[in-house]
């Protein structure tokens, strides 16, 4: 795995909440359009004792995941311990083993800044490890919809 890009898109917390927003999805959008990849992995609402910030990130996720529908990428979720255990192999690990572990997978020669930028990643490396996985049984699911779609015009017909 090697990093091809990586940050944040900030805004300043004194915007409105829509202005906000919609300068993610813009970003987001660009991102998207100059990366063109084939999937966005995304970290679980975690919800902790700050339902205000649950609440913020949760509008986030959501213009995450509108950029990416409105270009066709597939959405994966993956929660905070599975994201954890991928990146430092503990479902427990701290933000700082993480950001290490992150910098070691990916041969960087620090660890990433800022925390969310190492969250992202982790992120990322979560999802391209279940990506083999995720190829190999594709036909299998294929299959499977192909067949349920004949028995059910054999029996509509």
């Amino acid at each position: 795995m090697v990093a091809l890009d990586g940050g944040v898109i900030e805004t300043a917390p004194e915007m409105p909440a829509s202005d906000r927003l919609a300068k993610i999805h813009e970003g987001l959008g660009k991102l998207i359009a100059w990366h063109e990849p084939e999937a966005m992995a995304l970290e679980d609402l975690y919800f902790g004792k700050n339902v205000g910030s649950a609440l913020s990130v949760g509008q986030a996720r959501g213009v995450a995941m509108l950029a990416a529908a409105q270009r066709a990428v597939p959405c994966f979720d993956y929660t905070p311990q599975a994201v954890k255990k991928a990146a430092s192999g503990s479902g427990s690990a701290d933000k700082a083993q993480v950001q290490h572990m992150v910098a070691a997978l990916l041969g960087l020669p620090e660890p990433p800044t800022p925390d969310h930028a190492a969250d992202a990643f982790a992120v990322a490396i979560c999802h391209a490890g279940g990506a083999g996985m995720r190829e190999a049984i594709a036909p299998l699911e294929r299959a499977r919809v192909g067949t349920r779609r004949a028995s059910a015009q054999r029996l509509a017909g």
